[in-house]
C-alpha cells in the first residue's frame, strides 16, 4: 500500500511539474509575467538572452523567462545582485518554470535598465549549447 501511495504521490508530483512546465512553454506566458520590455527601458528582443518576461513582484533576481524569436522558452534566468552573495543570504529554491534543465551559465553583469546594480545571471538552458543559437541574433 505504501508503494501505491508514494507511486500516486511521485506520478502526480511529475504531471504538476509537466504542467507547469507546459504553461511557459510558448510566449506569452500567463499573469503575473510581464514583458520585460514594456516595464524597463530595454528591447524586446536581447541578443543572447531572448525575448524576457518576470514577475515584477520577484524583482530584481526573477525568474526572468527567455523565449526565442518563435516564441518558445529557451532559458530561465535569474539575476542576483552582487551584494547579495554573501553568507548573509542564501537563494534557495531556484524553480526551474520551464521544466528540464539542459545545461547552465554563470556570469556576471554590470548592471542595466531593470537590474541596474552589478550582479551574476544564473541562466538555466531549457534547450541544448547548439539550441542557444536561436536567441544569438
Amino acid at each position: 500500500m505504501k508503494k501505491l501511495v508514494l507511486a500516486l504521490v511521485v506520478t502526480m508530483a511529475s504531471s504538476l511539474c509537466a504542467m507547469a512546465a507546459s504553461e511557459v512553454a510558448k510566449s506569452p506566458p500567463a499573469a503575473p509575467y510581464q514583458q520585460v520590455s514594456k516595464l524597463v527601458k530595454l528591447p524586446d528582443f536581447l541578443p543572447g538572452m531572448g525575448q524576457l518576461f518576470v514577475d515584477p513582484a520577484t524583482l530584481p533576481a526573477g525568474p526572468f523567462l527567455a523565449y526565442d524569436h518563435d516564441g518558445k522558452l529557451v532559458s530561465t534566468i535569474y539575476m542576483l545582485p552582487i551584494k547579495d552573495l554573501n553568507p548573509d543570504k542564501r537563494f534557495d529554491n531556484l524553480a526551474a518554470p520551464g521544466g528540464n534543465v539542459d545545461h547552465v551559465d554563470v556570469y556576471y553583469n554590470a548592471g542595466h535598465p531593470g537590474v541596474e546594480v552589478p550582479h551574476a545571471h544564473v541562466v538555466l538552458w531549457h534547450v541544448s549549447v547548439a539550441d542557444e543559437a536561436r536567441v544569438a541574433k
